[in-house]
């Protein structure tokens, strides 16, 4: 009996591939080429600008200030503001800070709870300025959910 020569079969199948891989890797090397002599331009330079597939704005205000109000945030705009915005919109959104309106002592202690239970960084010199600027802006608010009803004129029901 004679055994089947494989070794043919695989030299046959590598030789087939080594075309095609070195064929990729030129089409690769000629794109990277094209990229780094051309940084500027792209595949779609020659659309016109109403076919530009995507446009990215040259600059993003991301911090930009209309009418007093932090845009992004909703925040007002006064001093500690961007303490405030990188300090805790990081972690939260803005309308959790300025839903709770607290006093100087009660932000102190949520700032100390959040950093016991939720991993909140030391704020160091910025805590001072965050503080102030939220019992500032965003004051406690003296009434409850509701006004005490005052000077209401009752009716008996008739059954």
């Amino acid at each position: 009996m004679k055994a089947k020569d494989t070794t043919s079969k695989k030299g046959q199948n590598r030789a087939f591939l080594i075309p095609i891989v070195w064929g990729c890797i030129g089409v690769m090397v000629v794109i990277g080429i094209y990229i780094i002599s051309a940084p500027g331009k792209t595949l779609f330079n020659n659309l016109g600008p109403e076919e530009n597939i995507t446009s990215i704005p040259e600059k993003d205000d991301f911090d930009r200030i209309e009418n007093g109000i932090h845009v992004r945030t909703g925040l007002i705009d006064a001093p500690g503001l961007m303490e405030t915005v990188n300090n805790c919109t990081s972690c939260h959104s803005s309308k959790l800070v300025t839903q709770n309106r607290m006093s100087a002592e009660r932000w102190k202690a949520t700032i100390r709870w959040m950093q016991e239970t939720q991993n909140l960084w030391d704020l160091g010199k910025n805590e001072a300025i965050i503080i102030d600027y939220l019992v500032e802006n965003y004051p406690q608010k003296a009434s409850g959910r509701r006004e005490v009803l005052s000077e209401v004129e009752w009716y008996v029901l008739e059954q």
